[in-house]
């Protein structure tokens, strides 16, 4: 068995696999770590490609594109390692980012995932959206990072150094234990894309595991490039995916008050949208909304699991306060001014 398995999951990707994949795999070249990509059922030449140029690569062939989530489900079902990495394929590594993150959670038993620092890509010295430095969400579900909030993304001047206990660890980057994924059913394939890691990382911490951020491994991550930023499709998604989580994972005490808070919320989102003149988003909000209805008698039981096997009723790393509120009527535009 490995110790660590790194795998990327691709779906029309040859491009960022032929120009990413060989950091990966310079920093990969010791006994006990091994590197796959699992297809999502891509329609290009990224098999062909792989099989001629990465010969070394563990191919995991799926036969469609079953989204981010269900996509690691089924690739990691043919992974036999102690850890996994689950790794965008537009993320850049360099030689040694790999041995703080396994030093970390060998001498951490108590902690089943963490992150490395990311970086944007596009903007070195500046963090980059998708994780930072870790993620927090506050009492109503919106998430924000050490280093990013809402759009507002921090240059990394080393202010955020110190490994920390953080609630979700980004799905870009995300260095797990295969045997806690398991355990906590990994991750919910019915949201697709967005969101997911966040709710595993709400059941791993619900259930007394640790996440964390391990900032002495740094990765450059370019973002974006499997749905466009401004998305209608990742409004919707993100909406969606927000409102099955927080109704999976919530304290029976906290449920109808945060919900009944978010109905207000996502009205007044659709509407500022609408009067931006973004219709489609203003729809997708809405659509998600009516969707998340629909499915939520689907997760009564996933729910009930959830709440049965929690020994955390309260976790430290989920803010007591409305973000929204701190954001946009008290102008915190930091992660260090929350």
């Amino acid at each position: 068995m490995e110790k660590v398995a790194i795998v990327i999951l691709n779906w029309n990707g040859r491009e960022m696999l032929s120009r990413y994949l060989p950091s990966v795999l310079a920093s990969a070249g010791v006994d006990g770590v091994g590197v796959y990509v699992a297809d999502n059922g891509s329609t290009d030449d990224s098999v062909a490609m792989l099989r001629r140029d990465f010969p070394q690569v563990h191919l995991i062939l799926l036969k469609e594109n079953h989204g981010f989530a269900e996509g690691y489900n089924l690739a990691l079902q043919q992974v036999h390692a102690e850890y996994v990495v689950l790794l965008n394929s537009d993320v850049e590594v360099n030689k040694g980012w790999l041995s703080p993150l396994l030093a970390y959670m060998d001498a951490h038993p108590e902690v089943a995932a963490c992150q490395p620092k990311i970086r944007s890509l596009r903007q070195p010295s500046y963090f980059e959206y998708a994780g930072a430095a870790g993620g927090y969400i506050d009492r109503y579900g919106y998430p924000y990072c050490r280093g990013r909030i809402m759009d507002k993304v921090e240059e990394d001047r080393g202010q955020y150094d110190s490994v920390a206990p953080v609630f979700w660890a980004t799905g870009a980057a995300l260095f797990i234990r295969l045997k806690d994924y398991r355990e906590v059913g990994g991750l919910d394939g019915q949201f697709f894309a967005h969101m997911e890691e966040i709710d595993l990382c709400w059941r791993l911490r619900a259930r007394g595991r640790g996440v964390v951020c391990v900032p002495d491994s740094v990765v450059y991550h370019l973002g974006g490039a499997t749905l466009q930023k401004e998305s209608p499709r990742k409004t919707f998604l993100n909406f969606r995916n927000n409102l099955l989580m927080l109704y999976k994972n919530l304290p029976e005490a906290e449920l109808k008050h945060v919900m009944r808070v978010r109905t207000c919320l996502d009205y007044i989102a659709a509407l500022k949208y609408l009067l931006t003149g973004q219709v489609a988003h203003a729809r997708a909000v809405l659509q998600a909304r009516r969707e998340y209805k629909a499915l939520r008698l689907k997760y009564k039981t996933a729910r009930q699991e959830n709440l049965q096997r929690a020994v955390l009723t309260e976790i430290p790393e989920r803010s007591n306060f409305c973000f929204l509120v701190k954001f946009y009527l008290k102008g915190k535009r930091t992660f260090s001014c929350l």
